[in-house]
C-alpha cells in the first residue's frame, strides 16, 4: 500500500474512532462476502463495519487518544464503529455470532472504557435504548397520572360530599318544615291558653278589691247616718221637750 493510501486509511480510521461512542473488534476469518454483507445489514445504518489493517488501526487509535487497544489487534480484524445505540449493536453482533460461530468478538471500547468479550456479551443482554426510553416515559406518565389522581381525589371527594349533603338536605327539607310548624303551633297555643289562665285570677282579685272598697264605702255611709241620727234630735222630740218646759 502506498504511503498516501496508508495515510488516508489511518485518517479514516482515526475519524471513525473519534465519531463513535463504541468500537467493537471482531475476527472474521472464514466468513464469506455474503455473510459480511448480512452482518452489516443487521447492524443498521448507525454502525459501520470495516475490515482494517492492524498496524494502521494501532496508529489511528493512538491518534484518536484510544489506549489499551493494541493487544486486541491481532489476526484478521474488522471493527464495528457504533454511532448509535451500543446495546443494539452488541445484540446484533452477539446474535450473528451465535448463528455464525466463525465470527469472534474479541473486545471493544465504549466511552473510553475498555470492554472484554464477556463485557460485550453482558451488554448484549441489556434492553435497548428505545425500550429503556419507553419504560422511562411510561414510568413518568404513570407517576404524573398518579400525582394528578392524588390532586383530584380530595376535590372529587369534596364534590361527592357536598352532593351527598345537598341530597340529604333536600330529602329532609320537606318533613322538616311541618315539624317546625307543629312545634311552633303547640308553643303558641300553650302561650295563648296559659296567658288568660294567669290573667283571670288577677281580674278576679281586682273585682274582689273593688267589691271590698264598695262595701267599705257603704258601711261608712251607714255608720255616718247612724251617728247623725244619734247626735241630732229630731224636730218632734225638740218640740215636745219645749212644750213640756213651758207647761211646767
Amino acid at each position: 500500500m502506498a504511503r498516501a493510501d496508508k495515510a488516508a486509511a489511518v485518517a479514516e480510521i482515526t475519524e471513525e474512532f473519534r465519531a463513535s461512542n463504541t468500537a467493537v473488534l471482531t475476527e472474521y476469518r472464514g466468513l464469506t462476502v455474503g455473510q459480511l454483507k448480512e452482518l452489516r445489514r443487521s447492524l443498521g445504518p448507525d454502525t459501520t463495519y470495516t475490515v482494517v489493517k492492524n498496524t494502521l488501526s494501532k496508529i489511528a487509535a493512538k491518534d484518536a487518544g484510544v489506549e489499551g487497544f493494541d493487544d486486541l489487534l491481532v489476526g484478521p480484524t474488522a471493527i464495528a464503529f457504533v454511532k448509535g445505540d451500543a446495546v443494539a449493536a452488541a445484540k446484533a453482533l452477539d446474535t450473528f455470532a451465535k448463528e455464525n460461530p466463525l465470527l469472534v468478538i474479541k473486545g471493544g471500547i465504549m466511552d473510553g472504557v475498555i470492554l472484554s468479550s464477556d463485557d460485550l456479551k453482558k451488554l448484549a443482554k441489556l434492553e435497548s435504548r428505545e425500550v429503556l426510553l419507553s419504560k422511562v416515559a411510561g414510568a413518568a406518565n404513570a407517576a404524573l397520572a398518579k400525582a394528578a389522581a392524588l390532586f383530584q381525589a380530595p376535590l372529587s371527594q369534596a364534590a361527592r360530599t357536598i352532593a351527598a349533603l345537598e341530597a340529604a338536605g333536600g330529602a329532609a327539607g320537606a318533613p322538616a318544615a311541618p315539624a317546625a310548624a307543629e312545634v311552633a303551633a303547640p308553643e303558641a297555643s300553650t302561650e295563648e291558653v296559659s296567658a288568660p289562665a294567669e290573667e283571670a285570677p288577677a281580674a278576679e282579685e281586682v273585682a274582689e278589691e273593688v267589691t271590698t272598697e264598695e262595701a267599705s264605702a257603704d258601711e261608712a255611709a251607714v255608720a255616718s247616718e247612724e251617728v247623725a241620727s244619734d247626735d241630732v234630735p229630731s224636730e218632734e222630740t225638740t218640740s215636745e221637750e219645749t212644750a213640756t218646759t213651758t207647761e211646767g
